[in-house]
């Protein structure tokens, strides 16, 4: 894409401007990192815009601390740019072992924040949704991949969506508009090192 110009124009009657200002669904999948990041990346881009953005953490644990999100709430709350609400939904890590009941809560709160992202898409609240670990709930089985699809195609409005997450199921590839998979060449983890501050979180 030299000088920022598409490689090809679709004969779909819109002007270029009807055409860049759609919306757009993401995807962010893989097994290397920077898949949250980039995201976060985005509703910073977002924030700057003055656009509302609403971030929906299906995975990550409610206690865990990331650094993104006292980043993007004291930004929120600034009074300049755009708005910033934060939602946690899981319980734990998804590479933790859990019991049943633990899985069987997990479980019921990602469809619960998939269903709270249905209301908030019907009602246009945000223009930016950081659906952030998202593919999970979607490959286990928990919240319906073709609905997701669906709901997604039929959003109201120019609002854009970013899913993160490993093992993004192909249904969803196919509908997004534009997708990600980082891919690990190398880690630190590799050679032991657990993660650290300012890195990770």
């Amino acid at each position: 894409m030299p000088q920022g110009q598409p490689s090809a124009v679709p004969d779909d009657g819109l002007t270029t401007r009807q055409r860049r200002n759609r919306p757009l669904t993401i995807v962010h999948t893989g097994v290397g990192k920077g898949k949250s990041t980039a995201a976060f990346g985005l509703a910073l881009r977002a924030w700057n815009q003055g656009w509302p953005v609403g971030v929906f953490q299906f995975v990550k644990s409610a206690k865990w601390k990331v650094g993104e999100e006292r980043a993007l709430r004291v930004l929120g709350a600034s009074g300049e740019g755009g708005t910033v609400a934060w939602h946690k939904m899981g319980e734990g890590w998804s590479w933790v072992q859990r019991t049943a009941e633990q899985e069987l809560n997990s479980e019921e709160a990602a469809r619960e924040g998939w269903e709270q992202v249905k209301r908030d898409l019907a009602a246009e609240t945000y223009q930016l949704y950081v659906l952030d670990e998202f593919a999970y709930p979607m490959h286990w089985g928990w919240v319906d991949t073709a609905e997701v699809v669906a709901v997604l195609r039929d959003r109201p409005g120019s609002q854009h969506v970013v899913i993160t997450g490993r093992n993004a199921p192909a249904e969803l590839l196919d509908a997004a508009d534009l997708v990600t998979e980082m891919s690990k060449v190398k880690h630190p983890m590799d050679a032991g090192q657990k993660g650290q501050k300012g890195i990770e979180w």
